[in-house]
This record gives structure tokens, sequence and C-alpha cells, in this order.
């Protein structure tokens, strides 16, 4: 059975009632004016345009300033539905087009009832080209805002913040204060940090009535955050917290939220790693609460037995209780007998419930011994825990678009990837290719470094190269030997073999002013070939994973190079000119939450 979407419905209504273009699914490369014109004309020709759909294309800078000149007449525009239209554009294009379009709303004084830019790879980068439209008076009327699997990152996150902020408040000294119904920013590694970000708009603007941030990696703390300021929005109706890592002690906070929304249909914290006592929090809430709840989705979250008999028997006064969905938790046989039972007598008898892939009953039940109360419980403690006891949040994110390389990628799939490569590269011995090393994924061990002569190429090729042998490499020019041998390589492979040379100097920054100055060129050469191939978010989020800041995928992984001398190198790097802005923006916000 379907779920209950409000957003979903709403656009399926506007797409029959409401006059408008689309062109979306088309797979047309926009890059200049001309190859645009089809969509001009028609803009032009339209005397009553609400809505351009535009998805499935991808659009270039000129192409978008041809669209926004178009925009321009059209003061009636209501709705941009502009979701996934940049595959493949470099991370420079997208805020300049957005930019354009916005631009072209302005001038026109539209009122935007809906913006969606969902599956588009913004980050923070492609935000910038959204701040000028969402603070303006165009998004005023605003009522739904889409941008999932956007890869918006921490940083983006407060960006989005502080636009929807200024919107509010400009909209409430024009008086007209900023009616948001729909919130939707799944898919973004938003983590802590950007929830509680968000978490602000949840507590300036009461109105939400669907809010969606699924598969976010924020664990407790900034669920704790976002649900404090949902309490402020009695109206909700939908709530989709769904693979994000929030615990008992999140479920403790969500439940109080809960009891501020009386109107929820739809609670989805699938895949949360609520374990049992999370499932009490929540029984606790759905007893006397949410009469018009009519899905709920607590899927893949290690319930055991007693927390799912408290749940069924929780929902006995529900009876518009369509979707129960509790697949994949640690129920066991018998017990899933007993709930059939308990929902077949006090159910509806249409709902449909599921209990697939059980784990069976678990007897590790050690999350009961910890206080979810307890001010005092270290955090990166409990993160540790869940490590140790969540290996299914590892690979559950995909790419919406594998195409789509640009800043907005998907970060938990290029660390896990990159990660394995890693560990390729690091067992590599003098005979295997990296290419051999990556496929095989074996641990091969490396004799030592005493029985080779100092060059580069064996100082690249070690595990964890000392000073003694940076310092009797045979080549005068160090900077120009390494570059030439890692020339030696080619696509993957080079940039890999730069990554972690310019590493395993920097490990020995500290100690040596000439490899101080080797790692922070070898960084530059590093980022300058990521911005080439459009790789920057990959590469920076791997070097963050490396430098200690950024935790990986993998659970057992660890950084293997010394970490005050690779973020001493990179705070170097980060005063020279060639690298990024965005990159050295990152890396400063992250730098500066460590004592280096």
């Amino acid at each position: 059975m379907a779920q209950f979407s409000l957003s979903s419905l709403t656009k399926e209504l506007a797409a029959v009632e409401e006059p408008g273009l689309t062109f979306a699914g088309g797979s047309l490369k926009w890059t200049t004016a001309e190859d645009v014109k089809e969509v001009t004309s028609a803009i032009d020709a339209s005397k009553n345009l609400t809505y351009l759909r535009l998805e499935g294309n991808t659009l270039g800078v000129e192409a978008a300033a041809a669209i926004g000149k178009s925009l321009e007449k059209h003061p009636e525009f209501k709705k941009a539905l502009w979701k996934d239209m940049f595959t493949g554009r470099l991370k420079n294009e997208i805020p300049k087009a957005l930019e354009h379009l916005g631009n072209g709303l302005m001038l026109a004084s539209a009122q935007l009832t809906v913006l969606d830019c969902s599956d588009n790879a913004l980050g923070p980068n492609g935000m910038v080209g959204l701040q000028a439209l969402l603070s303006s008076r165009v998004c005023f009327s605003l009522r739904e805002l889409h941008l999932n699997n956007c890869g918006l990152g921490i940083y983006g996150g407060r960006m989005l913040s502080a636009s929807v902020l200024d919107c509010y408040k400009n909209s409430c000294d024009a008086g007209t204060p900023l009616d948001l119904k729909v919130f939707v920013a799944g898919r973004n590694r938003l983590e802590n940090e950007g929830a509680i970000a968000i978490a602000k708009i949840f507590s300036t603007i009461n109105t939400l009535e669907e809010v969606a941030m699924p598969q976010n990696s924020i664990y407790h703390e900034g669920i704790s955050a976002l649900c404090e300021g949902l309490k402020n929005n009695p109206n909700m109706r939908v709530l989709n917290l769904n693979d994000n890592i929030m615990t008992p002690k999140g479920a403790f906070a969500i439940a109080n939220a809960i009891q501020a929304m009386p109107h929820l249909r739809e609670i989805n914290l699938g895949d949360c790693l609520l374990k049992t006592k999370g499932a009490y929090h929540l029984a606790n809430v759905l007893e006397d609460n949410q009469p018009d709840l009519e899905i709920l989705n607590l899927e893949a979250n290690e319930i055991g037995p007693d927390g799912g008999l408290a749940l069924v028997a929780a929902l006995q006064n529900k009876p518009k209780l369509k979707v129960l969905k509790l697949d994949s938790n640690q129920f066991g046989y018998d017990c899933i007998e007993e709930m059939k039972e308990i929902l077949a007598n006090t159910c509806p008898a249409n709902v449909a419930s599921s209990f697939e892939d059980d784990e069976g009953d678990s007897d590790n039940e050690d999350e009961d011994d910890d206080d979810d109360h307890d001010d005092d419980d270290d955090e990166d403690g409990e993160e540790e825990e869940i490590d140790e006891n969540a290996d299914h949040h590892n690979d559950t994110t995909e790419d919406a678009d594998e195409e789509n390389d640009t800043y907005g990628e998907e970060y938990a799939d290029e660390s896990v990837a990159v990660d394995n490569y890693v560990t390729a590269v690091f067992n590599k011995s003098n005979n295997d290719t990296v290419e051999e090393s990556f496929e095989s994924n074996t641990s091969v061990t490396f004799e030592g470094e005493q029985s080779r002569p100092n060059t580069v190429e064996t100082f690249c090729n070690t595990p964890n190269p000392s000073l003694k042998m940076f310092e009797s490499i045979e080549e005068t020019d160090k900077l120009q030997a390494f570059r030439d041998h890692i020339k030696g390589y080619t696509s993957e492979n080079y940039l890999i073999m730069l990554i972690f040379t310019s590493l395993k100097c920097a490990a020995l920054s500290k100690v040596s002013k000439e490899a101080l100055d080797i790692s922070t060129a070898l960084y530059e050469d590093s980022f300058a070939y990521a911005e080439e191939n459009d790789q920057v978010t990959r590469v920076t989020n791997f070097f963050l994973i490396q430098l200690g800041l950024l935790k990986s995928e993998q659970k057992d992984f660890k950084p293997n190079y010394n970490l005050k001398g690779c973020r001493y190198a990179f705070r170097e790097a980060l005063k020279e000119k060639n690298l990024p802005s965005e990159v050295k923006q990152t890396f400063t916000l992250f730098l500066d939450r460590f004592d280096v």
C-alpha cells in the first residue's frame, strides 16, 4: 500500500488543475540559449504560466539565463519544479544557473508556493545560488520546500537555515509571515550540526505539516534539537526521520515531541537503531495520543520482544491505522505470533502489518543498562557503541544519479569506496599493482624499508616512511621527483598515489620544513586534479576522514598517519591561494573544532 504523502498529493492535483509547462524526462543537454529555444518560446507564448517542470534534463549557465529572462514576464508563476536538472554539470555552473533562474522570478515579482530542487548536486556551493531567491519576497508565499538528495552537508545546512530564517523575518516585516507547510531535506549528510541549524527553522516557523529528513547521519543530539523545534508545530501530519542513528535517547526526544503533534497521520522512524528501550518510549506516548495515525514505520530498529508487545498494545485505539511496518527487528517467532493475535483483535481489519526478515529474539539488550536521561553520558562513547551495533547503516545510501558526480555527490558511498581502495594501497607489496590490490582487497605484508634504495618510489610504496628515509631520498629536487613518479600512474591510481604521498610527507611536516613544503604542494596538486575531474567533494571527504575530522563509514577504520603533522600541513596549505574557496571554508570549519 502506498504511503500517504501530503506533498505528492499536492503536486498531482496541481498538475491536473493548473496551467504550466513540462519538459520532464527529455534527457536533453541545454547549454546555450539556442539549445533551450523550445523552452523559452513556450514560456514566452504562455499567457498563464503557474509551473515549469524541467527535471530529467541538464541545464547550463547560458541556457538558464535564457529561461530566467523569459520568466521575467510571468508574475503569476507559482511552482518551480526544478529537480534533477544538473547531471554532469560542473560545480561552478550550478550556482550561476540557479541565480539566473531566481533573478527571473524576482524581476517578475512572482510569488512561489513550491520550490523543488531535489536530486541536484548542490552542496554548499550550489546553495549560494539559492540564497538570494530564498530570502527574497518571491518566497514569502512559499508553502513547500523540497531539497532532497542535494549533498548539502553541514555547511550547506547552515546556509539553508540562514536563508529560510531571513525569508521569515523579511516576510514578517512585510506583514505577510511565511506560512511554510512542507520541508523536505533527506539524504543531505547534515549530521548533528546541520540538524541543529535546521532545528532553528522549526522553532521559528510554526506552520509545518510535513517534515522529511531521512538518511542524514543525525545522532541523538541533532534529533533532540529537531524535536525541540518540531514541538512548536502542532499541525504536523507527516514526520519522516528514517535511517538516522537516534538510539533510545533520540527516541525519548521524539516521544516528547509527538505529544505536541496531535494530528500526526504518518510516523516513519525505520532503521534508526531505536532498540527495545526506544520502543518503550514511543509506546508510552502512542497509547494515549495520535488518534488519526494511519502509517507507522519502525522496521529495522533492533527492537526485542518486550518492545514489540508494548508497541502493538499501544495501537489498540488507532481506528484509522492502515499500515504497520515492523520488519527486520528481533521479536522471534513466538512473539510475532502473539503480536499478530493482538493486532487482529484490536486494530482495524484492513490494517497491513509486516514482520518480514525478523532477526529473532536477541539476548543483547545492553542499551537497557543506560540511562537515557543521563546528561553526563559521553556522546562519543555512545557513538562507538553504535558503530559496533549498526552495520546496517553503512550501505544504505545510494546515489540519486550515478552519472552526477559534481559537488553534491553522496558522501557515504564515496568514503566507503575510497576507504576500501585505500586499504588495498596501504597493503600493496612491491610486486603488486594498485589495480590488483584493489580488486583482491587482500592484506600483503611489506618487508621493510631498509632493504631498498632511498628513492621517491620506495618512499611512496612504504606504508609509514620515516624521517630518515625522507631525508635520504637520492633525488635533489624531491618535489619534482615525487611529481614525476606520481605521473607514472593513470586516472584513479594517479589520484590515490597523489593523495597518499601528500599525507606521508605531511606526517613528517612538524619535524621537517622540506616535508612540509612538499606536502602542501601535493595537497594543492590533489585538489587541482579534483577540480579538473569534478571530484572535489570526494577528495574533500576523503581527506577529512584521513585527518580524523570526519567519521568513516567503515567502523574499524583508523587514520594511518600522524594526525598532528597532517593537520598542521593542511593548515599551512590553506594559506595558499590555489586551493578552491569551498575547500578552504570546509577545512577551516573542521580544523577549528580541533586543537591542532
